[in-house]
């Protein structure tokens, strides 16, 4: 027992890096994407520390129990490897008593849960930005009229591409300010204080809104809103001159105030708390792993024919009609982000009511050709809009759920 309990930090980094090979897939699969975000927040968790008084051991294990738990029910993989995160943040913090609130805040901006979040969100920002654009142009050039994200500008269409929400420019804006705020931490041998660090993401945020403002509106002028050279070079300037150089600026009156501490022996941990969430976190990682019964078909409407259906995957089944397309999926495929993913280019997207009841519509084009697309989340028998809505019903009362899109070159009553 001595002997354990004089090696106990080794055995917790062995089981440690233990679950993370458990959960390789997972870790790969978000690696892929976000590579140098990962790498880089884990760097600055390291560098940027700091010793803190604040007992941060049952926060962070109170968002790992938290996470875990919606992993467990929804079997969610982008919540279950930000969970693995935070249990590296939670064990690293354990051993020495540092930790990086500036860090902390990236680890979370890099994890694949953001980007299904952002990704959800991005139609409506980028048509609410496409709008903003069309009220400050309409007095200047002869914009005929703007649908979504298309503009009429002399009987010519221009239509502003998924790229111009330029979320990849709004993780480098986060992640160069988080690098200036540890090394400004640095030289001062002191740290910023939560409000300090909250204001300041505020301040790119909104810098990072001006940037893709002022970008849509160079590239109508210029006419440039294809693909190329000069689509790029534009971008980049914009992130340049209303990112970039504002941050720089406005770093300056960001000072640390708290100073830091110098006591360097390693606050105390409980072994009783590691071992939970290590326990925690193994029994959703086998249980992640098991296959899902979906139940897509079951209690569907009549009036889908299944007999002319058939499964693209587990998660996806597809009838194809003359009349229409539809898709019965689980909750996770979201109508928006697979269809850009396959070319279309979503022109409108809104809330209506057919039947007395509220779905999402949206028009969208593809090679010249116009498409109606209908779409909502059915769980025992109602029909959502919201997806937080079914997953907190699935979620809290176990109940299965599925998403139907209907598709059409005309619209369908």
């Amino acid at each position: 027992m001595k002997r354990l309990t004089q090696h106990k930090k080794a055995i917790i980094s062995f089981v440690l890096v233990c679950l993370l090979v458990i959960n390789y897939p997972i870790i790969l699969t978000a690696l892929d994407s976000n590579f140098f975000g990962i790498i880089f927040s884990i760097v600055l968790f390291i560098i940027g520390g700091r010793k803190t008084n604040l007992k941060m051991s049952y926060p962070l294990l109170a968002m790992v129990i938290i996470l875990e738990y919606i992993s467990y029910q929804l079997h969610t993989k982008s919540v279950h490897f930000l969970a693995l995160a935070i249990l590296v943040c939670f064990v690293y913090y354990s051993f020495t008593g540092k930790f990086s609130f500036i860090a902390f805040i990236c680890v979370i901006l890099f994890s694949s849960l953001f980007n299904t979040f952002f990704n959800y969100l991005t139609v409506e920002i980028k048509q609410t930005l496409c709008y903003g654009v069309y009220l400050t142009l309409k007095n200047f050039i002869p914009i005929t009229k703007i649908e979504g994200v298309n503009f009429y500008i002399n009987n010519a269409k221009i239509t502003i591409d998924t790229a111009c929400m330029g979320l990849s420019m709004f993780k480098t804006g986060l992640l160069f300010g988080a690098f200036l705020l540890t090394l400004e931490e640095r030289k001062q041998q002191k740290h910023f204080n939560i409000k300090q660090i909250f204001l300041f993401c505020i301040l790119i945020i909104v810098l990072n809104i001006i940037s893709n403002y002022f970008r849509i509106i160079t590239l109508i002028l210029f006419d440039c809103t294809k693909e190329n050279t000069l689509h790029y070079t534009i971008g980049l300037l914009c992130f340049v001159f209303y990112q970039i150089f504002p941050i720089l600026y406005l770093i300056r009156f960001f000072k640390p105030q708290k100073e830091d501490l110098i006591n360097t022996n390693p606050s105390p941990f409980s072994i009783i708390s590691i071992i939970t969430g290590f326990a925690i976190v193994l029994v959703t990682s086998f249980e992640i792993k098991k296959e899902q019964q979906h139940n897509l078909l079951k209690n569907l409407d009549p009036s889908y024919d299944i007999q002319q259906g058939i499964w693209v995957n587990s998660e996806v089944f597809k009838i194809a009609t003359p009349e229409k397309l539809v898709y019965i999926k689980t909750p996770a495929h979201n109508p928006l982000i697979c269809w850009t993913g396959t070319g279309y280019k979503i022109i409108e997207s809104k809330i209506i009511i057919r039947n007395n009841e509220k779905i999402s519509f949206v028009k969208m084009e593809k090679n010249g050709v116009q498409y109606f697309s209908y779409w909502w989340y059915e769980c025992d028998n109602k029909k959502y809009t919201s997806l937080v809505e079914v997953l907190l019903i699935k979620l809290f009362h176990n109940k299965s759920a599925r998403l139907i899109n209907e598709t059409s070159k005309i619209k369908l009553t």
